[in-house]
């Protein structure tokens, strides 16, 4: 037999049941000579009182973006098109190397996008203390510039998500930022591994349930992805892919449900939405590590990748949609359904104006096809899509933090205003389309620091279409 759930404590309900009957026998004495009892008050008040109770207690935290940092690569990591073209001649056969640099010339990177050090090596040494080393100087970096900017102090961290989509060490990233910070024992921690470039958004999830269950509560965020071990050095022409197109990044954040944390904070979650087509074979197989046939793993990026990304997104949007579009854009979808329902099948589906839901858009920067397809089946225009070309251009793909270095790009230039929304969409292997939305709350009009600082007034820069190398 199912047991009936009270969502609220006994200490509460005894509280409020010796209010109800406090209230009653006050206004007993208040009105002596009425025919009023306090039983019949009891039967009809309590109910009233213990179903706002439940109310108060369903109702959804707030949940507060304090504040995020990014990772900002130091300049010798840099590595221009010229020493990657000089490092593929001498690393891969000549064949190999030429449809690296084709790749290359269209992917829609700058010069100043970094490999780690090991990568830089001729050949190159993707050893697991290489890939520590990384990871500790991506991780340790973004934190310590978190908990100087927001002023949190590590052993305030109630919930630690570390997400890393290759590099899983034993013990884990995780462990790792709390050794290093000394946190407390008490503290909520989750490694997640293997969920691709929309990991970051899964994380941010996880944390807002987090957040419902225990008040006043710090949570940290850190999103990374180690390239060392991401590099492959086979021959396989849908593994190389990812060479020409990964890089250093990494992000941190830390998101609060306190009250009293809300006039700091940057940003107030509105909405996340998770959507997964991994029971489709054909989105499943989209994005896989493999090994090939020399042993070299690497990760196989299929052709059928940019329909099932733009079915995934359209996934994403139905459920996001009827949240967020205002009641005119949807009377004009409903009339284009039954239009193509009833009358022409052939009609093309109302795409919604999502300008009238967002100001602005911080798109998932895997590559310059993501983008574009993206600007066209949203509808976009390429001030929409600024942030986002701008983010690939300067870092290259940095995996799931991608959104995050777009969200900073838009503080950078001073655009983030009081009351304006944000939508950032993520893309993953699996294949999932996560999206999350936020709500500025206070105008952000502090100078550009952090990962833009330095090269904000260059930007918009002009991307050709190909770059001659």
């Amino acid at each position: 037999m199912k047991r009936f759930y009270f969502p609220i404590s006994n200490a509460s309900l005894f509280i409020l049941l010796f209010l109800v009957v406090l209230f009653s026998l006050n206004f007993r004495l208040v009105q002596p000579s009425s025919s009023y009892t306090v039983i019949p008050f009891l039967c009809f008040s309590f109910p009233i009182v213990y179903l706002f109770f439940i109310y108060q207690t369903k109702k959804p935290k707030p949940v507060y973006l304090l504040d995020f940092t990014l990772f900002k690569t130091p300049h010798t990591f840099r590595v221009p098109f010229a020493t990657y073209v000089e490092h593929a001649n001498l690393v891969f056969d000549p064949k190999i190397a030429h449809f690296q640099m084709r790749v290359l010339q269209k992917s829609g990177l700058g010069e100043e996008s970094a490999f780690p050090p090991s990568v830089h090596y001729i050949p190159p040494q993707p050893t697991f203390i290489a890939a520590r080393d990384e990871a500790e100087l991506v991780i340790f970096s973004v934190i310590d510039d978190l908990f100087a900017k927001t002023g949190i102090k590590p052993r305030e961290i109630d919930f630690l998500v570390v997400n890393c989509n290759v590099f899983n060490p034993v013990p884990s990233l995780t462990s790792m930022v709390i050794n290093r910070y000394q946190m407390k024992s008490s503290v909520k921690s989750f490694n997640l591994g293997g969920m691709g470039c929309s990991a970051e958004l899964i994380s941010l999830d996880l944390v807002k349930d987090l957040l419902q269950l225990y008040p006043n509560s710090y949570g940290l965020i850190v999103s990374t992805e180690i390239i060392t071990p991401s590099l492959y050095l086979g021959k396989q022409r849908p593994m190389l892919v990812t060479n020409c197109l990964f890089r250093m990044g990494g992000a941190a954040m830390i998101v609060t449900n306190r009250a009293s944390d809300r006039a700091r904070s940057k940003y107030e979650l509105q909405h996340v939405v998770r959507t997964h087509l991994g029971s489709l074979d054909k989105a499943y197989q989209c994005v896989q590590q493999q090994q090939d046939d020399e042993g070299y793993v690497g990760f196989s990026l299929s052709k059928d990748l940019p329909a099932v990304a733009g079915e995934a997104l359209k996934t994403n949007l139905t459920v996001l949609g009827p949240t967020v579009l205002p009641i005119s854009e949807k009377l004009l979808f409903v009339r284009s359904f039954l239009r193509r329902r009833f009358l022409n099948p052939k009609t093309p589906p109302y795409i919604p104006n999502l300008r009238k839901a967002f100001e602005h858009f911080c798109i998932h920067a895997g590559g310059r096809a993501v983008i574009d397809d993206l600007e066209t089946h949203l509808r976009l225009t390429p001030e929409d899509v600024e942030a986002s070309r701008m983010t690939l251009y300067r870092f290259g793909n940095t995996s799931s933090s991608s959104p995050w270095y777009s969200l900073g790009y838009l503080e950078a230039k001073g655009r983030m205003k009081r009351g304006e929304r944000v939508w950032q969409i993520a893309l993953g292997s699996g294949f999932k389309c996560n999206s999350a939305v936020w709500k500025c709350i206070r105008t952000v009009s502090e100078p550009a620091e952090g990962a833009w600082a330095d090269c904000i007034d260059k930007f918009p820069v002009n991307v050709p279409d190909a770059i001659n190398l």
